[in-house]
């Protein structure tokens, strides 16, 4: 429990979700939290529910507009002070087809999922730099490593996560600096961001997931599948079979490329 006590943990998207338990098992660590979401209402309901527990502000950013993160990144080092912790914990998914997306579902998945991560580190890492010190943990996807039908733009842009995040992790130790980079890659988790997926494989529950994230921050861990055997079993896959076999094996057996079949997604 130590570990986090008085720091400074950001999460994005930290008013729904998992991004919420988070808020709230920091808060319970005793950390102080910062919470940065596009949904005022909710960010508002959040903080007041979890105020008794600790020190938990927040502020409306709309993550894919280049210039309110940097602004409201400056508003957080002139209020709180230095972030210790980062969690790149926002995203959207628009389960069509690719030929069914318009430019603007593109552009907007890619702008959240994967710059917002790598701007919103870049505008604190600075300071990282000078202390010596940080955490930044991004939250990708197993979507990042299997290319799912009916969601290409998202996988897109969770493999762009996944490569810039242990990029970072990588330069950081050529650096010999004392920040470290943690990859969170997990399947489906039932928040409502996947409402209406269908899946052999079960899908995860949030209080679960979150915890495993942040006991995986507390570990200094590299990389975080979930389930855990996602990674070595998609990655042994595509080393030792056949495109056509892993695609077989992958959508018949498991029916992992079906899973996005009956996809509605979080009402708005």
């Amino acid at each position: 429990m130590g570990k986090f006590k008085q720091k400074t943990i950001l999460i994005t998207g930290g008013a729904s979700g998992i991004g919420k338990i988070m808020t709230r098992l920091f808060l319970e660590r005793e950390a102080k939290v910062v919470i940065w979401d596009i949904n005022l209402q909710q960010m508002e309901e959040t903080i007041s529910e979890f105020a008794s527990i600790g020190k938990v502000v927040g502020y409306k950013v709309d993550v894919s507009n280049v210039e309110a993160i940097q602004e409201t990144a400056q508003k957080v080092k002139l209020d709180v002070g230095f972030v210790d912790v980062i969690i790149n914990n926002a995203g959207i998914v628009v389960g069509k087809y690719f030929h069914e997306h318009s430019t603007a579902d593109v552009i907007k998945t890619m702008e959240i999922n994967a710059n917002a991560p790598m701007l919103i580190t870049s505008a604190f890492l600075g300071d990282m730099l000078k202390q010596n010190a940080g955490h930044i943990c991004n939250i990708a996807s197993s979507g990042g490593l299997i290319s799912n039908p009916k969601m290409s733009v998202y996988a897109a842009s969770k493999w762009s996560l996944i490569g810039w995040s242990d990029s970072l992790r990588i330069e950081m130790q050529q650096l010999k600096k004392d920040i470290k980079v943690t990859t969170v890659m997990p399947y489906y988790i039932n928040t409502g961001m996947f409402d209406g997926v269908r899946s052999k494989i079960p899908i995860l529950e949030p209080e679960a997931a979150a915890l495993s994230i942040v006991k995986a921050i507390e570990r200094n861990k590299i990389r975080l599948t979930l389930p855990g055997y996602i990674y070595r079993v998609t990655r042994l896959g595509q080393a030792l079979f056949s495109v056509r076999f892993f695609d077989w094996f992958t959508g018949s057996v498991l029916g992992i490329y079906k899973t996005m079949e009956h996809f509605t997604g979080r009402k708005k």
